[in-house]
């Protein structure tokens, strides 16, 4: 066979060889098709109460593998973890929750000086945790959201905790759908930073007082 020739029937061979590839990944079973979930909030009036003249920064809580990622998380009995098939967060549970505290922190208004984790900005103070749960839980047949943190009022200068404290919210949802359990995740989001704001301002408040 001359050079010519072979040069020839190169780009036929690649041509068979690429559409064989095409053919062999047509029987590869598709992607799960997943919908995307924002957690659902709701407005928080503004608290009518004096600034604290303190900035705080809200950083992101430390959590488990299988609560670090985006999909919801589900037990449906006893210590079996799963998950919503089909569903997902719009961004991973730590995110979540950290937005959800910053959003609330901002709408009470008292704190006016915020930033997070996103930037390394001075603060007066941290708001530091561990996010130990997230996620859905059965109890007589009733899914549940369960958000449970573990929350650290931290001086960065000096790394000195000056208050933690466990906080845990429980919301039945009205029924068994992925929305409906949604929209308790959104109301047990909301409980907790609401606790999570008065509780944080009270210890700061006494800390200045000292």
């Amino acid at each position: 066979m001359s050079l010519t020739s072979a040069v020839l029937r190169r780009p036929a061979a690649i041509a068979i060889l690429a559409a064989g590839v095409l053919s062999a990944c047509s029987i590869l079973p598709r992607a799960e098709p997943v919908e995307l979930y924002l957690l659902p909030a709701t407005a928080a009036p503004a608290a009518e109460a004096p600034k604290l003249d303190i900035s705080l920064r809200v950083a992101r809580p430390e959590s488990s593998l299988h609560l670090a990622g985006q999909r919801i998380v589900v037990l449906p009995e006893g210590n079996r973890v799963s998950i919503y098939k089909g569903a997902s967060w719009s961004d991973p549970a730590p995110v979540l929750v950290r937005n959800r505290v910053f959003d609330a922190f901002r709408a009470d208004g008292r704190i006016s000086a915020l930033s997070s984790d996103d930037k390394a900005l001075y603060a007066d103070l941290e708001l530091d945790s561990d996010l130990r749960a997230f996620q859905s839980e059965y109890r007589q047949g009733v899914p549940e959201a369960v958000i449970r943190l573990e929350a650290r009022l931290v001086q960065p200068a000096s790394q000195r905790i000056i208050a933690s404290r466990r906080f845990e919210v429980r919301q039945p949802a009205s029924g068994t759908q992925v929305d409906e359990v949604v929209r308790a995740f959104g109301t047990a989001g909301d409980a907790l930073a609401a606790q999570l704001v008065s509780w944080t301002i009270e210890q700061a408040t006494a800390q200045r007082g000292r």
